[in-house]
């Protein structure tokens, strides 16, 4: 059996107390999380990452370092692999795109804020230098929906 796994990543960009955060407009995850997106075959994850935030902000970064990795089952059995990058490394111009409004936030204020599902959870994979995983899994494998419902799920932080 071939399992398919889909390869994604995220990255905290930090400019002191602040951080570049994105105010998604996907009904599918909508809220606000830093810029990420999908890792295109034959790319390397550093190069897709530096190339989505790109993309989504308008600013270059240099130096993304891998802080931790998020996934998850999906409903067909593929897995969905993010990578975690922070950075506080870029150049360039900041400027909004049709994934959403990007702007400066204080990370301290990150959580008071309208933040997409799982963001709560993955910002400790991004604070917590003793976390370095965070892996979702199922509350009951045998009801499995065909599409994701969040609260049919709980999470497992290593």
């Amino acid at each position: 059996m071939k399992i398919l796994t889909e390869l994604t990543n995220m990255c905290m960009i930090q400019d002191g107390s602040r951080v570049l955060v994105q105010n998604r407009l996907d009904p599918i995850w909508p809220g606000v999380t830093f810029p990420g997106g999908h890792v295109e075959p034959g790319e390397s994850f550093a190069d897709a990452v530096i190339r989505e935030v790109y993309e989504e902000t308008g600013l270059t970064i240099s130096e993304p370092r891998l802080c931790g990795v998020k996934q998850w089952l999906n409903a067909d059995g593929s897995r969905t692999i993010s990578f975690l990058y922070q950075t506080d490394r870029f150049t360039g111009e900041m400027k909004s795109s049709e994934e959403g409004e990007v702007f400066w936030a204080e990370r301290d204020d990150l959580l008071d804020m309208n933040v997409a599902k799982g963001m709560e959870e993955t910002l400790q994979v991004f604070l917590e230098n003793s976390i370095s995983e965070l892996c979702y899994v199922q509350k009951d494998p045998a009801h499995i929906r065909p599409d994701w419902h969040y609260e049919d799920w709980t999470y497992r932080l290593k």
